[in-house]
């Protein structure tokens, strides 16, 4: 299962920043921190230039000089986070002339731009990058822009308008718990009763790491907040801590496993990922989102401008934003960019569909001047409220 990584935390440039890619596979060949081991690579200008498949001929011919390079490099993909091990199959089963090597699946968004500039111009640089919505906004002079082919279809509030980077997936803050041991949970003041007593979590404190900034949120606005007044929030969770139920020990695999923490505040797939490790150790591990707390956060994708390996990694993105990628985020936990699209072309996988978990209605949705001003609030008031 997933350990999401807490965050230090000044403002929302660390919340977001350093969104978590999540804890998973162990098959890291880098660490993103020391200096490079790689070799020197000379590198095809074209490829490397490319901003689209025209500048290729057709998808044949960026297969082929994909091929010619025989290599990608990937990073922070850590296997049960939305699915990405599928994801990472489906492209070797369809490009096995092509060898993936996995860079540290733990990374945070910051420390894949931290291995891209510490390997510059060797063969251990990452080619591509699963970015947090602000460093990839404030990092675009790092990418080389590309359109994939589907480009037209990702909505363009979900894009960079020159390529340089563009939204993948996304997950919907959630509450997940034990329902063979708990029951049901249908509204948030179910939380207050005793029986929860020492077991509800957040996944991290909320002024530190990118969950439980995020899972705050969606308290607020079941709590009757908004983006412009966060206040609901504390005081429901001074309330679930008034009724000992509140607990503040960090959410690990141990803790859920135990049972120690079993009401969790996270991430649709994160969710989707601990009901199928618990469903193995018969525990019948239940997740739910609230229509009017539609608190959401996209990943987004985007192409080292310095890649060791160009075509391969414009060849990947195209592989990313085609529906048989698309679906396996989705039956991850995660509600994919071209979802809508999917459902309008007939390309969505049914039997996801059919029990998905999917946005419903407006998300709520609040710019970096929003998280910034509510990071320094919880700072002013969390640990004072609710203690560390």
């Amino acid at each position: 299962m997933n350990n999401l990584r807490k965050i230090a935390a000044a403002s929302v440039a660390a919340v977001l920043a350093f969104s978590m890619a999540a804890c998973g596979s162990s098959n890291a060949s880098s660490d993103g921190n020391s200096g490079s081991t790689g070799k020197a690579v000379k590198v095809n200008e074209k490829s490397a230039k490319a901003t689209s498949l025209a500048d290729f001929g057709t998808l044949d011919d960026l297969v082929k000089a994909a091929e010619e390079e025989g290599a990608l490099n990937v990073i922070a993909l850590p296997h049960d986070w939305s699915n990405y091990g599928e994801v990472i199959d489906g492209f070797k089963k369809k490009y096995p002339k092509i060898k993936i090597t996995e860079l540290n699946p733990n990374a945070s968004s910051k420390e894949e731009l931290d291995a891209a500039k510490t390997n510059k111009g060797t063969d251990a640089a990452p080619d591509v990058f699963d970015l947090g919505q602000q460093i990839a906004a404030t990092s675009t002079d790092d990418f080389a822009p590309y359109k994939v082919q589907a480009w037209d279809k990702i909505p363009d509030e979900n894009k960079d308008a020159n390529g340089a980077y563009y939204a993948d997936y996304t997950g919907i803050m959630s509450i997940g718990w034990n329902k063979d041991k708990y029951g049901d949970i249908t509204k948030l003041e179910d939380l207050l009763d005793p029986k929860f007593a020492g077991t509800v979590a957040l996944n991290g404190k909320p002024a530190e790491a990118g969950a439980a900034f995020n899972g705050y949120l969606m308290v607020n606005q079941l709590a009757g907040g908004d983006i412009n007044n966060v206040q609901p929030g504390l005081d429901f969770f001074k309330k679930l801590k008034d009724a000992g139920n509140l607990t503040t020990v960090d959410v690990t695999n141990g803790t859920i496993d135990s049972g120690q923490t079993g009401v969790v505040m996270d991430w649709t797939y994160n969710q989707a990922s601990y009901k199928k490790e618990l469903k193995s150790k018969g525990v019948n591990w239940e997740y739910k989102t609230f229509p009017k707390a539609q608190v959401v956060s996209y990943y987004n994708q985007a192409i080292n401008k310095d890649a060791p390996h160009p075509a391969a990694a414009r060849l990947w993105e195209e592989y990313l934003y085609t529906a048989d990628a698309q679906n396996l985020w989705f039956k991850g936990g995660a509600n994919p960019v071209l979802l809508d699209s999917m459902k309008q072309d007939g390309t969505v996988d049914q039997a996801t569909l059919k029990d998905a978990i999917t946005i419903e209605g407006k998300p709520v949705s609040y710019t970096n001047d929003d998280a910034t001003r509510i990071t320094e609030w919880l700072q002013n008031n969390w640990d004072k409220t609710i203690g560390n």
